[in-house]
């Protein structure tokens, strides 16, 4: 895990690097912010589209191949880009095609890296896993965004690409030597409570009838859809993260308005906030390496916290309470991720998991490609502190809502239980029995024997 770990850290630093100058440089070639756009776009499109296909893939072949082959394959995409800007040959039609290959390929590399990770630790530990995961992206993401800024000025825009193609080379260098862990010698996995399903529903059975399994590991993209949907954890976790991601995550949006507008600061000071951000993130991510059992209650409450924070910042009348708001923000927001992600990667059976991160994929890339728009408008028309006060309430809401109903139900549950449960009541008490008069019969006498004895002149009979 240690040499998995030291692989993402500069994986992630080498991304961010690329990710820190490729706006720049598609303005460089362009001209044009709307181009720029594009080419995000197109790059994030494939998630949207053929994350179902590419889970699907994730399942069906081997991982660690798939793992390395994908990384090769995005390291080989970073090489090309850094020889056409060195060459002076990078175009419009060559960078949308070189934005659209990364992201086709990406549908793949997401999952098939995300699973190895918690192939590599027993199952008792795959939020911790997790967590350190998600710590290691936001020390990535860090490292790389400094270390741009250098490569770029001492040896050019195309130093970074080239650093993100090695960065993908270590990874693949480092997965062969990975060594899994046996889940046959731990304890069988909790199996996932059963769906209701009539006997008569085709949609109960797998694909090819009764006698096939649902979950099995050939199924197609449609199963892992299927699946997804008659999960109602997943769809209540899709629910709050999507809210969450479109009123509550555009941070380096928002909180840049809120800075540079309201408060009246600079660049500097957006520093120091995102400086605050990341900061936070990484405590968050530390924290949430102690969760055990994550649920999706566990998400929403984070969810809601995480939105009163945010209506908080929106209030906030000066720069250091902002900054001092948006630290425990960024550690809740951290926790949530990290539980949710957890979430993702198993409640589904083993065989399912990459067909459900696939769907994961599309919908995640639709309310990012939604989200910085949504909430661009919301700002125009209502202004940023505006708008973060609207979001955290769209978020907060119906989170809030969602744990009162749950507790409800869970009382009620309880409740009926005990209803149903044999009472021990004591004994009604026994009236007694009437006795019935004893009846005196009447004997004759005997008569005196020769010995002078005399019987009783009566006997009583009860």
């Amino acid at each position: 895990m240690r040499w998995w770990s030291l692989a993402n850290l500069v994986s992630n630093a080498g991304t961010w690097m690329q990710l820190t100058v490729q706006s720049l440089l598609v303005l460089q070639v362009t001209g044009s912010a709307a181009m720029t756009g594009l080419s995000l776009a197109v790059q994030a499109g494939p998630g949207l589209l053929l994350g179902l296909l590419g889970g699907a893939a994730v399942d069906r072949w081997p991982r660690k191949l798939t793992a390395a082959v994908s990384q090769v394959a995005l390291g080989a995409v970073g090489f090309t880009t850094a020889a056409l800007v060195a060459l002076d040959l990078l175009n419009v039609p060559v960078l949308l095609t070189l934005a659209a290959v990364t992201g086709i390929i990406s549908t793949v590399d997401g999952p098939a890296c995300a699973l190895l990770g918690n192939d590599l630790v027993p199952r008792r530990d795959v939020p911790s896993a997790i967590a350190l995961g998600s710590a290691v992206h936001s020390i990535g993401r860090l490292a790389g965004t400094a270390l741009a800024g250098g490569a770029v000025l001492l040896f050019g825009t195309a130093s970074a690409f080239v650093a993100n193609g090695f960065s993908f080379v270590f990874v693949a260098a480092v997965i062969p030597f990975l060594k899994l862990v046996d889940r046959s010698a731990e304890e069988p996995e909790t199996a996932p409570e059963p769906e209701p399903a009539a006997p008569a529903d085709p949609r109960a059975d797998g694909p090819d009838g009764p006698d096939e399994p649902r979950q099995r590991a050939g199924g197609g993209a449609r199963d892992g859809l299927r699946f997804f949907l008659g999960r109602p954890q997943l769809v209540l976790l899709a629910a709050i993260t999507a809210l969450s991601s479109v009123f509550g995550r555009n941070y380096t949006l928002t909180l840049a308005v809120l800075v540079t507008g309201p408060l009246a600061g600079g660049a500097g000071s957006f520093g120091t906030v995102s400086t605050a951000l990341a900061v936070g993130g990484i405590a968050g991510a530390l924290l949430a390496g102690m969760l055990q059992r994550p649920s999706v209650r566990l998400v929403a409450a984070m969810s809601a916290i995480g939105a009163a924070f945010q209506i908080a910042a929106g209030l906030s009348p000066t720069l250091g309470l902002l900054v001092l708001l948006v630290i425990p923000m960024a550690i809740v927001e951290s926790v949530s991720d990290t539980a949710g992600t957890t979430v993702l990667q198993t409640d589904p059976p083993p065989a399912m998991r990459g067909r459900v991160l696939g769907v994961w994929r599309s919908l995640s890339t639709g309310w990012g490609l939604v989200g910085p728009p949504a909430i661009g408008l919301l700002m125009e028309w209502t202004g940023p502190r505006a708008a973060l006060v609207i979001g955290g309430l769209v978020v907060a809401l119906p989170a809030v809502a969602g744990l009162a109903v749950h507790a409800r139900r869970a009382r009620r549950t309880v409740a009926d239980a005990a209803g149903q449960a044999p009472v021990a009541t004591a004994p009604e008490p026994v009236e007694p029995v009437e006795q019935p008069e004893p009846v005196r019969v009447p004997v004759p006498a005997r008569v005196t024997g020769r010995d002078g004895d005399r019987a009783p002149a009566a006997v009583t009979v009860s």
